[in-house]
């Protein structure tokens, strides 16, 4: 393995992200790079930063001073309420609905778990993706989607100065590469032979083709030929 890579793939995720599928083609492709996953509950992007995790899994907006990012899918926001708040008779909630209700703020409740425990007690509504209202469900809470707001989006970020192998492999398999991709790391040509090299193996290949040839047709027996009769 060369020295950029790291022994060991470190990815990073945050709530609502299952990264389950790419973590099986890589291990499935690449069962000598043993991989670890890590979910952050608060800032993936210090892990990343400080080393600890190769890539990470981010919700947007992010910083992305030092990073590269790239945006992968979108996630539909819901609003979720307790099961007796009049919202959940709708199958989709307009945004203007929204406006003559008590919207709780999840930073204020403590991140998204809080909040849907406060939304379920009837105290108000939150609205969140639908991988977190789905990850934090409860009995007592339902959530219907929203389809006037902006969704959220989620991207695959890695530092910047960072040029593994291991971390473009990655890369590319969650953009959907498959393995021949000439673009993996994994299937790039061997270097160019020189015009030395590419010389020397073609005498040595004349070489052998000339010492492989036969000298000639067998004879016949030496002696005069009988004569017809």
């Amino acid at each position: 393995m060369p020295a950029d890579q790291p022994r060991t793939l470190s990815v990073g995720f945050v709530p609502g992200v299952t990264p389950g599928k790419w973590v099986a083609r890589w291990r499935e492709r690449h069962p000598e790079v043993p991989l670890e996953l890590h979910q952050h509950d608060d800032d993936a992007l210090a892990a990343l930063r400080e080393g600890s995790d190769d890539v990470v899994f981010v919700r947007l907006p992010v910083d992305r001073a030092g990073i590269h990012l790239i945006p992968l899918y979108e996630e539909q926001p819901v609003a979720v309420m307790s099961r007796e708040n009049e919202l959940s008779l709708y199958d989709d909630v307009p945004a203007e609905e929204l406006e003559g209700g008590i919207l709780l703020d999840v930073l204020e409740c403590g991140g998204p778990k809080s909040a849907v425990e406060v939304a379920a007690s009837g105290a108000g509504v939150v609205v969140l993706p639908m991988s977190l209202a789905r990850l934090y469900a409860r009995k007592d809470a339902v959530h219907r989607p929203v389809p006037g707001l902006v969704p959220t989006t989620i991207g695959i970020a890695w530092r910047t100065e960072d040029e593994s192998d291991d971390v473009e492999e990655f890369i590319g398999i969650v953009r959907g590469r498959t393995a021949r991709s000439s673009r993996q790391p994994s299937q790039r040509e061997a270097p160019k032979k020189s015009a030395s090299q590419k010389a020397a193996a073609k005498k040595a290949a004349a070489g052998d083709q000339k010492g492989g040839k036969q000298s000639g047709k067998p004879g016949r027996p030496s002696g005069p030929r009988g004569k017809r009769r």
